[in-house]
């Protein structure tokens, strides 16, 4: 059954493919966004979440919510004020259309969002299912609020689907392409011990995960969305550069390198994040790409 479908951060990596996905199967996609969208296939309704202000037709008709908005973790130092727009970006967003909802009839009846395996931050050996306490750091309680947020849906009667997604590895954009520069010149090394787990996933199987969320409506709470067998920082960047025919042999970075660089946001590159996926796999979903071998291959084939 087609459904039509709003998407938040439609215009960014993962918005951009998901869309014309969407689209491929017969479904009707629009946008919110800050600007006029470029898809002539696509309609953008128009918001400014810091303003508090929404185009209030854009859930006309809509019965799905894709909610992927947020301002990029990694892209800039974390000051006080970062933090803030990163955590707003995604909380203030959803809690727009919540508001919208409450005072204009509508038919939605799902809302599917991003969250982040974050959640659960730096947990070194520990198999992290979804039942798993959050980290009580700024990435742990932004993932918490995150979620809080989506979930005030239920009051509205909503089906809620949380995806906690982990490091998405793409050569367009993300975490993949800082990796790769370094072995791609000569100069790659894995990031402190390297003994840090990395729960990544290929965006085939990100696509999938959506699609599933949106066709089968007993999908409910939260997955995580991530490959079946993680890969510690070092196991990555050998990967890669046996991908790319690099060699390695310059020493590994030390931590203390990456926090006098990266300051609070080194965790990222230090924290260890090791996941279970055995939740979706257990409701039929099948990986395309479980190992870092093939899909490293499929990316830069």
């Amino acid at each position: 059954m087609n459904k039509n479908i709003l998407i938040t951060g439609g215009t960014g990596l993962l918005g951009t493919q998901l869309t014309e996905e969407l689209l491929a199967q017969g479904h009707i996609v629009s946008h919110l966004s800050r600007s006029k969208g470029k898809n002539p296939k696509v309609h953008t309704f128009i918001w400014d979440v810091d303003k508090g202000q929404i185009d209030e037709h854009c859930i006309d008709g809509v019965d799905t919510i894709i909610h992927l908005a947020g301002t990029g973790i990694a892209d800039k130092r974390w000051t006080d004020q970062r933090k803030r727009e990163i955590l707003e970006s995604r909380t203030k967003s959803i809690g727009l259309i919540y508001g919208l909802m409450r005072n204009r009839a509508n038919r939605v009846r799902s809302v599917i969002s991003a969250s982040g395996v974050g959640y659960y931050s730096n947990r070194g050996e520990e198999l992290l299912t979804e039942d798993s306490p959050p980290a009580n750091d700024f990435i742990g309680t932004c993932c918490v609020d995150w979620e809080n947020a989506v979930d005030e849906g239920k009051e509205l009667g909503l089906r809620v689907l949380k995806f906690r997604t982990g490091v998405v590895l793409s050569k367009d954009g993300g975490a993949l392409p800082q990796l790769a520069l370094p072995v791609k010149l000569g100069v790659g090394s894995p990031l402190g011990t390297g003994k840090q787990w990395v729960s990544w996933i290929h965006p085939r199987d990100v696509m999938d995960m959506y699609l599933l969320g949106v066709a089968d409506e007993n999908l409910t709470g939260v997955f995580n969305m991530a490959a079946p067998y993680p890969v510690t920082n070092e196991q990555l960047t050998r990967a890669i550069a046996k991908q790319l025919h690099r060699p390695l042999w310059a020493p590994k970075v030390p931590a203390f390198i990456l926090k006098l660089l990266m300051g609070e946001m080194a965790l990222l590159a230090l924290g260890s994040t090791k996941t279970s996926v055995k939740k979706i796999m257990d409701v039929g979903f099948t990986f395309t790409y479980p190992d870092i071998t093939s899909a490293l291959q499929e990316i830069y084939g």
